[in-house]
């Protein structure tokens, strides 16, 4: 590799990218990482990570083959899934439809990524930090990146896994429709006074989406899609907990904050590619979702490992063909998701045609009575 610094770059150590940087080590590329800053872990047992991800059996098989999958001792178990719309409207999914253990698990953030990045350094990637790239320039062979410390980096392939806000989008000239929903996701974590049974539960409520996801012990996430988060926000400790409970029908009795809640607006993100001459994009650079199927780290997952499945044992990392390749493996996965999530958003939002409550509510009912088609939206869902 004389005069190349890496086979593969990688902009960002976020749990995509150092999936990512972590698979591509494994199968004997050289990878460097660039992350702004070094994640500090030493303090991770306490406290509570208000971002979760939902993780699929699919994906969670593709990072135990990493050796990345975090202790049980913080994961959540999704063994089923209740679903109430709007006006009378329920659903439910049970992993043992399809003959899983579970539909998801869940877990923070910072469990996620500490065992991503405890893996990095043994498998051989190397991690640059300290320094933000300032510029990307590519040629036909290769792709450089400039460094804010005056460091150039070559390498074969160039990836942004750098989030919504992509600089290595944006360098590549790849355009991308950004549609805001208007809703901003109001997380925080709680304890219950009842135990959650390893029950997700969501409810469409005509003007937002409630969803509570079990955590570790007598403990759920909480994702709240609403288009007035500020109103919750501004509410006390107390006031906000009787308000979360009270949404949920007190399923779980009276709840307690363990996290401080916090909001993200939520947009849906189609670049027209998510490739160009030596580049490609993962996760949220390439993509976002509604939250409401906890599906975009899932997508992000199967990003990074659909690129280091091809790069695994390609002679060059950034063939144009191979890029290509990548491209079209993950157009239908990823289109399908957002028209399903963007779907389902307008369907249980829209308030214009008259009977359209009674319409998705039906739908639900409909469904949850068709036990062949829950069972293949089950087995589609985990990855079976």
């Amino acid at each position: 590799m004389k005069g190349f610094d890496a086979d593969v770059v990688i902009v960002g150590g976020g749990l995509v990218g150092a999936s990512l940087a972590l698979a591509l080590a494994r199968a004997g590329r050289r990878v460097t990482l660039l992350e702004g800053q070094v994640p500090d872990f030493s303090r991770i047992t306490e406290g509570w990570d208000a971002r979760i991800y939902a993780v699929s059996p699919a994906n969670r098989r593709f990072l135990e083959g990493l050796g990345a999958w975090p202790d049980a001792s913080r994961l959540g178990t999704i063994a089923r899934m209740e679903v109430h719309g709007d006006a009378g409207g329920e659903i439910d999914f049970d992993a043992r439809e399809a003959g899983g253990k579970a539909l998801a698990w869940i877990a923070e953030n910072r469990w996620l990524l500490a065992a991503l990045w405890a893996s990095l350094a043994e498998a051989g990637v190397d991690v640059l930090s300290g320094a933000k790239p300032v510029s990307l320039a590519t040629r036909a062979d290769a792709a450089e990146l400039t460094l804010s410390d005056g460091r150039r980096l070559v390498a074969r392939l160039a990836v942004g896994a750098d989030g919504a806000n992509s600089w290595v989008r944006e360098q590549a000239g790849l355009t991308a429709r950004v549609d805001a929903y208007g809703q901003s996701g109001v997380v925080a974590n709680f304890a219950c006074e009842k135990p959650h049974g390893d029950v997700a539960r969501q409810w469409f409520t005509g003007d937002s989406i409630l969803a509570w996801l079990p955590m570790a012990g007598k403990h759920v996430s909480m994702v709240w899609s609403t288009f007035e988060p500020d109103a919750l926000l501004a509410q006390g400790d107390d006031a906000f907990c009787a308000k979360v409970a009270e949404a949920g029908g007190f399923e779980l009795g009276q709840l307690s904050l363990v996290s401080r809640p916090a909001a993200f607006p939520l947009r849906l993100i189609r670049p027209e590619a998510v490739v160009a001459e030596r580049v490609a994009l993962v996760g949220d650079a390439a993509h976002t979702v509604h939250p409401l199927a906890g599906q975009g780290v899932n997508l992000g997952f199967q990003d990074a490992a659909t690129l280091a499945g091809l790069i695994a044992s390609a002679r060059d990392a950034g063939d144009w063909l191979l890029l290509r390749r990548y491209q079209r493996a993950r157009r239908e996965a990823v289109t399908a998701m957002q028209l399903t999530c963007d779907g389902l958003f307008k369907l249980f939002h829209g308030k214009g045609l008259p009977g359209l409550p009674w319409l998705r509510n039906t739908g639900l009912n409909l469904t949850n009575r068709l036990t062949p088609l829950k069972r293949e939206l089950v087995r589609h869902a985990i990855g079976f």
